[in-house]
C-alpha cells in the first residue's frame, strides 16, 4: 500500500490523504485505522490516536499491533497504569512477544517499579542481544536507579552495534560525568558526516558534541554544535512564545485576591503534596533530593497530573466556573491518580514538574493545603543550561535563546503576581544560596513545610532513590558550585538571551 510506504518513509503529508481515502472506501479496514492512529501519534495528537486505536480494537479485539500502539499512546499521555493493563492483555494474546515486554519495562519504570522493569529488560536482551535501542533503554533505567557504571556499559554496547545512533551519544553526554576521549570525538564527527542518518540522530550528535567541546574548553566549537542541535530540534516542534505570554496575562487577570476570597472553602483538604515548580535546570532535582532524604517525605518524579486536570477543567467550561464541589473533586482525583507513584507510607510526597509554575493558581484552588516551592537559578546559568540540554519531550521553549529568555521572564512575572495575591504561599529557594549556605536554606525550607530539621537532608547525596531527570548524577554528589557561572565562557553568543530576559536578568535574585 502506498500509504504504508509513505508512513514508513516519514512522508506524513502524503500518507494522511491516502489513508483517509481508504477508510472512506472501507470504514472497517483496521490496518488503515491503525496506520492513521500511528500518524496522529507521530505529530503528538494522542487523543486522536487513542480514539482510532480503540475503534480498531473494537472491530478486531485480537489485533495485537493496535493494542501495542494503544499501550504506547497511553504511556506517552502519562496514563501508565492503563498502559500496564493493556500490556497485560497483550501478554495473554501474544505471551512470547519480547517487544511488548520491552514496552512494559519502560512503562513500569514510569510508575516506579524499577526492579521489575530491569528484570524485564534483562529478559528481553536475552532474545534481542543485537538490538541497540533496547540496550539504550536498559541504560536509561540503570542510570535512573543510580547504577552509572552499568549504564555506561549498556550505552557502549548500543554504540558497538550502531555507532551512528545519536541518542546514545547524547545519553552518555547527559550523564554529565562522562568525558569523551579523542576516539569518541572522532566517532561522533564521523557519524555526523553520514548523509543517511536521521534528523533525530543528527541533532542528538550535535548536542553530544557540544558537551564534548565544552569539556575541552573550546567554547566557540561547543556553541556551534549546541546551536545546530537546537536549530534542528526547533524545526521539528511548534512553540509560540506569544501563547505563553497570553496564558500568563490570563492567569494574572483571573487569579486575584477577590477570586480566592470568594473560594476560600474550595478544594480537597489533603496536605500531602509538595509541588516544586520553576524553570527546568534550576535546581529542582536538588531540592527534591534534599526533601526526599527526610523521613516524612517521599520523592516521586515529574508527574503530568496537574496539566491534565487543568485541561479537563478548562474544557468543562473554564476555571472561573468551577464550583466548590468541582474543585474538591479535581483535588481528590489528583490524589487518587498520583497514588500509584507512592511506594511508602510517608505522609508527604513531591510532585516535581517545573512547568507547573503556570498552574500555581489552579493548585491553590484544588489543593489549598499543598505546599509550593519555587526553585530559582541565575537566569543566564539556568537558560544556557536548558539551551545545551535536549529533552526527550516537552520544553519546546528551550530550543531558542530568545524564546527561552521570554519564557523565564514570563515565569518570574507570574510568580511575582502570586507573591502579591497570595503572600507567603510560595516558598522561593535561590539555587546559589543553597550552594553557599546549605544548612540555613534547608532549615528555612523545612520550616516552611512544617517539618523538623533532620541531618539526613544535608547528606542528600547518600540517598539511593531513583532519579529520572538530567540532574540524576549531579544530586548524587555533595553540594558544589561546578554549575555556577558556566554561561560566562559562552557570553559572546548570549546577547539574544539577555535581551529577551530584560528585568528578569538585571533584577535577579530579587523577586521583582
Amino acid at each position: 500500500m502506498a500509504a504504508a510506504l509513505a508512513l514508513y518513509e516519514g512522508r506524513l503529508h502524503e500518507a494522511e490523504p491516502l489513508l483517509k481515502a481508504q477508510l472512506k472506501r472501507d470504514p472497517f479496514d483496521v490496518a488503515a485505522i491503525r496506520m492513521l492512529a500511528e500518524l496522529a501519534a507521530r505529530i503528538e495528537r494522542y487523543g486522536d490516536a487513542e480514539n482510532l486505536l480503540r475503534r480498531a480494537i473494537e472491530i478486531a479485539p485480537d489485533f495485537v499491533a493496535a493494542r501495542s500502539n494503544l499501550a504506547t499512546v497511553l504511556h506517552r499521555q502519562g496514563r501508565s497504569v492503563e498502559a500496564v493493563e493493556e500490556l497485560d492483555r497483550l501478554q495473554q494474546l501474544d505471551p512470547d512477544n519480547l517487544m511488548n515486554a520491552n514496552l512494559k519495562a519502560a512503562v513500569l519504570g514510569r510508575v516506579g517499579e524499577f526492579d521489575e522493569a530491569l528484570a524485564l529488560y534483562e529478559q528481553v536482551l536475552q532474545g534481542f542481544v543485537k538490538q541497540p535501542k533496547i540496550w539504550m533503554s536498559y541504560g536509561h533505567m540503570l542510570k535512573t536507579v543510580g547504577r552509572q557504571a552499568d549504564a555506561v556499559t549498556a550505552y557502549r554496547r548500543a554504540l558497538a552495534l550502531a555507532p551512528t545512533l545519536g541518542e546514545v551519544w547524547w545519553s552518555l553526554a547527559n550523564l554529565k560525568t562522562v568525558a569523551f576521549d579523542d576516539a569518541d570525538l572522532a566517532a561522533m564527527l564521523a557519524a555526523l558526516d553520514q548523509p543517511e542518518i536521521s534528523a533525530a540522530d543528527r541533532f542528538h550528535l550535535h548536542f553530544a558534541l557540544g558537551k564534548a567541546y565544552e569539556d575541552r574548553r573550546e567554547p566557540d566549537a561547543a556553541f556551534r554544535h549546541y546551536g545546530e542541535g537546537n536549530t534542528l530540534r526547533k524545526a521539528q516542534i511548534h512553540y509560540d512564545a506569544d501563547q505563553t505570554r497570553a496564558a500568563v496575562d490570563h492567569a494574572k487577570t483571573l487569579y486575584t485576591p477577590a477570586f480566592f476570597e470568594a473560594r476560600s472553602d474550595f478544594g480537597a483538604d489533603a496536605a500531602d503534596p509538595i509541588f516544586i515548580v520553576g524553570m527546568p535546570r534550576a535546581g529542582s532535582t536538588l531540592i527534591e533530593q534534599i526533601l526526599a532524604s527526610h523521613s516524612m517525605v517521599e520523592g516521586t518524579m515529574e508527574l503530568p497530573d496537574i496539566p491534565k486536570l487543568f485541561a479537563k477543567a478548562r474544557n468543562q467550561g473554564g476555571i472561573a466556573k468551577l464550583t466548590g464541589a468541582d474543585a474538591r473533586a479535581l483535588g481528590e482525583q489528583y490524589l487518587r491518580d498520583t497514588r500509584v507513584q507512592r511506594k511508602t507510607d510517608k505522609p508527604f510526597y513531591i510532585d516535581k514538574l517545573p512547568n507547573n509554575w503556570l498552574h500555581v493558581g489552579f493548585i491553590q484552588l484544588i489543593l489549598p493545603n499543598a505546599k509550593i516551592i519555587d526553585a530559582r537559578r541565575h537566569p543566564l546559568d539556568c537558560c544556557f543550561s536548558n539551551f545545551k540540554q535536549h529533552f526527550a519531550r516537552g520544553q519546546a521553549f528551550s530550543y531558542s535563546l530568545s524564546d527561552m529568555g521570554r519564557y523565564y521572564a514570563d515565569y518570574v512575572d507570574l510568580l511575582n503576581h502570586f507573591d502579591n495575591v497570595l503572600p507567603g504561599r510560595v516558598h522561593r529557594v535561590i539555587h546559589e544560596h543553597v550552594i553557599d549556605n546549605l544548612e540555613s536554606e534547608v532549615r528555612g525550607l523545612l520550616a516552611y513545610l512544617g517539618l523538623p530539621f533532620e541531618e539526613a537532608c544535608l547528606h542528600f547525596y547518600t540517598n539511593d532513590r531513583a532519579v529520572r531527570t538530567a540532574s540524576s548524577e549531579q544530586v548524587r554528589r555533595p553540594i558544589n558550585s561546578d554549575g555556577v557561572g558556566q554561561w560566562r565562557t559562552m557570553e559572546a553568543h548570549l546577547q539574544p538571551l539577555k535581551d529577551a530576559l530584560g528585568a528578569a536578568l538585571t533584577q535577579y535574585p530579587a523577586a521583582r
